[in-house]
């Protein structure tokens, strides 16, 4: 896993071959935040990483100028990993959660700039996100949100939705 620019372009983690989670690509990622690039500037920008998984996408927000990062992720050892790729880096702007994502999403009394969230493509509730995210009010005004899913989900009927952009079997759909 490496992070493609900003202050820490380059950096390579290695993500040990016992965790469940996927990195979204560096490919996916590359293009996805290209087409970010259009809809938001990060630097000083606050933002919400769901379902971390490896942290790629938060340490990809903190390389890019984010003020401020919160990570949930559920699994222990991904949690740790996280922790450990944020000393290496040295930063403190990133503060990975170790919870549930839908119990932090309910009790969340703050808003984002960005909010990312890569949670599992069989999550029996998966389709509920977008819907939680906008009813919880924790996007910021004129904020984004990025939806990583399968090729099964379909979001271009809801309200908010911005645009679907895929790469390989990656999708991702954009919210405002």
């Amino acid at each position: 896993m490496r992070i493609i620019t900003g202050e820490y372009k380059g950096r390579h983690f290695d993500v040990p071959r016992s965790f469940k989670a996927r990195p979204t690509t560096d490919f996916a990622k590359e293009n996805i935040f290209n087409v970010l690039n259009q809809y938001i500037d990060f630097e000083g920008k606050t933002a919400l990483d769901l379902f971390s998984g490896t942290g790629s996408i938060s340490l990809e927000l903190v390389s890019r100028g984010c003020e401020r990062v919160i990570g949930v992720e559920m699994d222990r050892d991904h949690h740790r990993f996280i922790t450990g790729c944020l000393k290496k880096l040295g930063t403190d702007k990133c503060i990975p959660l170790r919870g549930d994502v839908f119990r932090f999403i309910k009790s969340c009394k703050q808003q984002f700039d960005f909010i990312f969230a890569d949670p599992p493509y069989a999550l029996k509730n998966l389709a509920e996100i977008p819907d939680l995210i906008f009813e919880k009010n924790i996007l910021a005004e004129g904020g984004i949100f990025v939806f990583e899913h399968g090729k099964d989900n379909d979001f271009s009927q809801h309200p908010r939705f911005l645009e679907h952009r895929y790469y390989g079997s990656v999708n991702f759909s954009l919210f405002r």
